[in-house]
């Protein structure tokens, strides 16, 4: 399937930060045993595709994964540049490789829901739309004992009515990119990290697959880029300013961003 891009109309405002979960569920220790909790906060945020900010970061993020040979090893990457990203995974690849979730969020990395099946969510009413986020939100808790607070849809392929429904009914902003280096074409390693490197700026969103080979051989490089340019990989959430995704729940000391809807790139 050809991989859509749209991305059109983002609504900003106050972010407000955190992660709310029912009383009862934040309190017990063991996901697996448990009912899926909810989200009970949300962020004034429907799409974004960069964020408007003043700091030096950019959020690094891969889709499609997890992939039990190329993810850990980009896990590894990541820790060895002391950078940190967010993973937009697929529910059923969740529940193939559990350990490898846990191993992201473990080490600091924040994870997003990528849908269920990796569906077209163009092709699907709204009880289908939210069934593909519930069972990757249910696999995602059961993996690591946390819900996702952003989603991405596969190819790019939201409706703005979609992401206003998603952010009605489960709290989740939608979640675009400004620098795609199209490494799903594969055109080399050192292609993308040129790409990237090259297009990125403080407030971008990158768009990359952990399920490539070459998109994390290009890593070491593209890390290496941003820094030397004096931008720092990040997650999703620190991006925006909102409170740090996963084990350690604490306040990020960064101002608050505002979401941008188009990035000029």
């Amino acid at each position: 399937m050809t991989r859509r891009n749209i991305l059109g109309g983002a609504l900003s405002g106050a972010l407000t930060a955190g992660l709310g979960l029912r009383a009862d569920m934040a309190r017990a220790s063991d996901p697996a045993d448990l009912p899926i909790p909810v989200l009970t906060e949300h962020h004034d945020v429907v799409l974004v595709n960069s964020v408007l900010t003043d700091k030096p970061f950019v959020a690094l993020t891969f889709d499609d994964g997890p992939h039990p040979v190329h993810t850990p090893r980009l896990l590894d990457i990541l820790r060895a540049h002391g950078a940190t990203a967010t993973f937009y995974v697929v529910g059923q690849m969740v529940r193939r490789y559990p350990d490898v979730v846990k191993r992201i969020a473990d080490e600091g990395h924040e994870i997003g829901n990528h849908t269920w099946s990796h569906a077209d969510l163009l092709s699907l009413g709204d009880s289908d739309v939210l069934r593909e986020i519930d069972r990757a939100n249910e696999a995602i808790w059961r993996a690591t004992g946390h819900l996702p607070v952003t989603m991405r849809p596969p190819y790019g392929a939201i409706t703005s009515y979609q992401s206003r429904m998603l952010h009605e009914n489960r709290l989740l902003p939608t979640v675009m990119w400004s620098v795609d280096p199209s490494d799903y074409r594969r055109p080399g390693a050192d292609v993308v990290a040129s790409r990237i490197v090259t297009k990125a700026r403080g407030g971008s969103i990158v768009l990359a697959h952990d399920i490539h080979a070459p998109t994390v051989d290009a890593m070491p490089a593209a890390l290496e880029g941003l820094a030397a340019a004096g931008l720092q990989a990040t997650s999703m959430s620190q991006l925006l300013g909102w409170r740090r995704w996963g084990k350690v729940q604490m306040v990020s000391q960064a101002t608050p961003a505002r979401s941008r809807g188009h990035e000029d790139d």
